[in-house]
């Protein structure tokens, strides 16, 4: 798995070097075209989490390379490819400001994070105090997953585009499914101990008070983020408590460790999740999550049109299993906005793409949205999926080669998915 994961690395590099490379000599072959533009991609890509660092960056990669298969960034001046550059936090958010200092060094304008709130916080907050200092230097932030509710209400500021539903657009999503689900009478809610698995408690138990005040909340636990080895005393508790059910935002190796254990102790409640549908999670429960394990998404493979067949078979013809299917429209939604923007804005200046950015709606393969002006929250259509064999009815393709995947079994609109804002942005003069 290491030297696959070497030579995918080299391959993606490669792809990303090599158009620019042919774009770098003019018919004559010697008038070097415009600078490539940077893209500093910040997260982990060592320890616990390294797995979802990766996979954001295949779902990265895969979108800048068809950019610029296409030409690259049209501008005045001429066509610009896009690169990624990597830049490992290694979880920690100390570390994630040391990245970003050094990306806005090497000439990073944009700049992209999402697999932890917490450090998405630190990093808004450190780009903010940036761009007032250094206004000729300023940075753009997009978010493709870090959905604690705050970075786009109290937090939400001009410079920062969230491309991924906030967790109580999630929980509202999910809660769709549970208050039809008659066999649930009790729920166990557990999450990581930080902002984002803090907010989905605080969520789901303000939603089950209002959509099913009936159900009784047997538990609602905190856990460290990335350092449980054996989450055994955590399920053993779910299954003593009789919960009927279990709401978690629990994400990577804190969610795969999880559904694992309650394998383990034969825990049979459902698992009400916002990523259960991939990294690890699915093969880890097998047959005991058949109609038990449901996840919400912006989009799932099994969405039921030509054209999301077509963008998850060109994924897994671009990255052949072995590979953990962490493919997800919404961060090609995000690179295709960005584009459009910058050539809107006939620019790469992050002010000025930020206002393109504001109230542009993208589309790609039958999904889209919209970037809501008044906090930068992407507004779109989700799916909850609820995890069945693969060739079962609605279950096309499996994940990760499980043999299990996820039928769509409500979709709720974005006018839906849609919820009020208490952001009070301000704008630069």
């Amino acid at each position: 798995m290491k030297n696959f994961k070497s030579r995918a690395l080299k391959f993606l590099a490669a792809a990303l070097i090599v158009p620019a490379l042919g774009a770098a000599l003019n018919a004559q072959g010697q008038t070097p075209a415009p600078a490539p533009i940077k893209l500093a991609m910040i997260e982990s890509l060592s320890g616990p989490f390294a797995n979802t660092g990766e996979a954001v960056y295949r779902n990265l990669a895969w979108a800048a390379e068809r950019v610029n298969a296409r030409g690259g960034v049209k501008l005045p001046g001429g066509n610009r490819p896009l690169v990624i550059e990597r830049y490992d936090n290694k979880g920690q958010n100390e570390e994630a400001l040391s990245t970003l200092r050094s990306a806005i060094d090497e000439g990073a304008q944009y700049v992209m994070q999402g697999n932890s709130s917490s450090t998405a916080a630190a990093l808004l907050d450190a780009i903010n105090k940036h761009n007032e200092r250094e206004p000729a230097k300023r940075v753009l932030f997009l978010n493709y997953s870090a959905v604690d509710p705050a970075l786009t209400n109290e937090k939400c500021s001009y410079w920062h585009f969230r491309f991924d539903a906030h967790a109580d657009m999630r929980m509202t999503a999910l809660m769709q499914v549970l208050k039809d689900d008659a066999g649930v009478k009790s729920a166990y809610l557990i999450g990581q101990d930080y902002s984002f698995g803090q907010s989905v408690l605080r969520e789901a138990r303000r939603q089950l008070g209002l959509q099913r005040p009936d159900v009784q909340i047997v538990g609602d636990e905190l856990h460290p983020v990335g350092r449980v080895k054996d989450f055994l005393p955590y399920v053993s508790k779910i299954k003593a408590s009789g919960a009927n059910a279990v709401i978690t935002g629990n994400w990577g190796n804190d969610l795969t460790l999880l559904i694992k254990a309650a394998k383990d102790v034969g825990y049979d409640g459902k698992f009400y999740t916002f990523y259960g549908n991939a990294l690890g999670a699915p093969a880890a429960i097998g047959d005991a999550g058949i109609g038990r394990v449901v996840a919400v998404a912006d989009w799932l493979p099994n969405v039921q049109t030509p054209q999301s067949d077509a963008f998850y078979q060109a994924f897994r013809q671009r990255f052949p299993k072995p590979v953990e299917d962490y493919v997800h429209m919404r961060m090609q939604l995000m690179i295709e906005a960005l584009v459009q923007g910058m050539e809107k804005a006939a620019s790469v200046s992050p002010t000025a793409v930020a206002a393109q950015l504001e109230g542009l709606r993208v589309s790609q393969f039958g999904q889209g949205g919209v970037m809501r002006a008044s906090d930068h929250q992407f507004q779109q259509t989700l799916v909850v999926g609820m995890m069945d064999k693969q060739g079962a009815p609605g279950v096309k393709f499996d994940v990760e080669g499980s043999g299990y995947g996820f039928r769509v079994v409500k979709t709720i609109t974005a006018a839906q998915a849609e919820m009020p804002t208490s952001c009070k942005m301000t704008r630069p003069q």
